[in-house]
């Protein structure tokens, strides 16, 4: 990276300059300029301090003589400011002494009169890389819970080898990736290894998860924001795009993403360039992106709600991970890895996963795929009794949730205690009718087995976006003012439910509630 580029970026833009000899003011200042930095030159200690109670900049050149003071001065009054500019102190009386009091002061860099251009270059290019690395850092201090231990794509299957090994292949190259699959299939690790196995690996690697920001607040996640661009905008900030430069972005449901963001977002993936919302400079960024999704986004182009040449963009290099159900071969060799990583964090002691255990866990369909496996495994290994095995038991699974023929091992449920062993209910069987109707038919057949019946997640969210709906008399925006979801999420929903968009939802709600509890899953 040239320092031409590097000053493109912007990690560094506002420069003060304190100098008392005019001749090298001007010529610094003419310097960063043709650079393109917004650069105020000063002669005296007073005028600087004045400057810098005003405005914010990100590096400052002061000389150690002012006709008023010493530039040292400077340092101790940027000591108590939580945001502070880098100092580079210049001077032309240099000694050993000198240039050690003013780093112990807390200087960047210590530079002697008569310097070079090359030199300031040298100094620049070293503060906007000290610069980017404290954004970044910064940024990554937030943690995300969601990064947990075990961050590899597990699996010894045919599609799991061939996974990887386009992962390999994508990952030299510097080409947009799309990731798609299914909730839970491992999208977020996909992205990683990527990352991780790409000339980009020292480079930042910053995520964005579009389905958890406000609308009205993405844009200035994406592309960053000025002072007073909006109300409670009381500072500049760096948006992702600028905190990945150098590095990877990974924009996580992107099907998430507002229409009139698309637009700037297709700019950036085009030009590499971006503007902060309320600024007006161009902005460089070099950054690779990396995009995935939950949903079929050529569906989502149909429907009009995803521009097509975004997702040209995005669409260079397409990796779809395979769902759980389709790799059934990894699904043991999951469950074990899990229960040996969870034993060890819990502090249980487990011997092993039975065999009648290994079935149930082949036979589900698993909607949740790697992800629900592993909050399986987590409950079953916390409900095992220490240095006992998994058993079917602990796994808490309803008997509809299970797809085993009659008569196969794992077929046979443990009774509840005091029932006899000789009536064994198998998943396929139909639970014996009773005389309260379908209703009570469906509440007996999620009645629990050994454990506390357990409602998957997505039968518990559609129940309840359905109800309010319902309660709202088919008003959507009150229905997911009342939820705490946004509207586009609540119509993504009422899509993939089958509702209709439009009217009044409300009985056909009622019904694909009632008919989704009664169908075995």
């Amino acid at each position: 990276m040239t320092v031409a580029d590097g000053n493109e970026h912007m990690s560094l833009e506002k420069i003060l300059i304190v100098e008392d000899n005019e001749v090298i003011r001007r010529a610094l200042e003419m310097q960063l300029q043709r650079r393109q930095f917004d650069v105020i030159g000063v002669s005296t200690l007073a005028v600087a301090q004045d400057h810098l109670s005003k405005d914010n900049f990100d590096l400052v050149f002061v000389d150690v003589r002012l006709p008023d003071g010493e530039g040292t001065d400077i340092l101790r009054i940027l000591q108590n400011r939580s945001v502070k500019p880098l100092v580079v102190m210049m001077t032309g009386h240099a000694s050993i002494e000198s240039a050690v009091a003013c780093m112990r002061d807390g200087a960047f860099d210590y530079l002697i009169k008569p310097f070079s251009s090359d030199q300031i270059d040298i100094t620049l290019k070293k503060a906007q890389e000290f610069t980017q690395l404290l954004k970044v850092n910064r940024y990554l201090s937030q943690g995300d819970p969601s990064e947990a231990t075990g961050s590899e794509l597990l699996g010894r299957s045919p599609a799991m080898q061939a996974l990887r090994d386009l992962i390999r292949k994508v990952a030299r190259t510097q080409a947009t990736v799309l990731v798609q699959g299914e909730s839970g299939t491992g999208k977020e690790l996909v992205s990683r290894a990527i990352y991780r196995e790409s000339s980009r690996s020292n480079g930042p690697f910053i995520k964005v998860n579009c389905a958890a920001i406000p609308e009205n607040l993405i844009e200035s996640e994406f592309f960053g924001h000025e002072k007073g661009a909006f109300t409670g905008a009381l500072a500049k900030r760096e948006g992702r795009f600028e905190l990945a430069h150098g590095g990877t972005i990974l924009l996580d449901e992107i099907s998430e993403v507002a229409p009139h963001v698309q637009a700037k977002l297709l700019r950036v993936l085009q030009e590499r360039e971006l503007e902060r919302v309320g600024g007006n400079r161009l902005i460089k960024v070099d950054v690779r992106v990396i995009a995935t999704t939950n949903r079929k986004l050529e569906e989502s182009v149909a429907r009009k709600e995803f521009r097509q040449d975004l997702y040209f963009r995005l669409n260079v290099v397409p990796i779809a991970v395979p769902p759980l159900r389709e790799r059934r071969e990894d699904i043991t060799f999951l469950a074990e890895q899990f229960m040996q990583r969870l034993a060890r964090k819990h502090g249980v002691r487990v011997n092993g996963i039975s065999a009648s255990c290994q079935a149930a866990l082949v036979s589900h369909d698993w909607p949740g795929n790697v992800r629900e496996l592993q909050n399986v495994i987590e409950r079953a290994v916390i409900l095992c009794p220490d240095g006992g095995e998994l058993s079917e038991s602990h796994l808490g699974f309803q008997p509809s949730q299970i797809n085993v023929p009659v008569g196969s091992p794992s077929s046979v449920r443990p009774m509840a205690s005091g029932a006899s062993s000789d009536a064994p209910v198998s998943a396929s069987s139909p639970m014996t009718p009773s005389p309260a109707g379908p209703t009570a038919q469906a509440t007996a057949s999620s009645a629990p087995i050994g454990l506390a019946a357990i409602v998957p997640l997505d039968q518990m969210e559609k129940q309840a976006i359905l109800q309010a709906v319902d309660a709202c008399g088919g008003n959507r925006t009150q229905a997911a003012r009342l939820l705490g979801i946004s509207v586009r999420t609540m119509r993504n929903k009422l899509r993939e439910y089958g509702v209709a968009p439009g009217g009044s939802d409300g009985g056909a709600d009622d019904s694909d509630a009632a008919s989704d509890e009664a169908t075995p899953a």
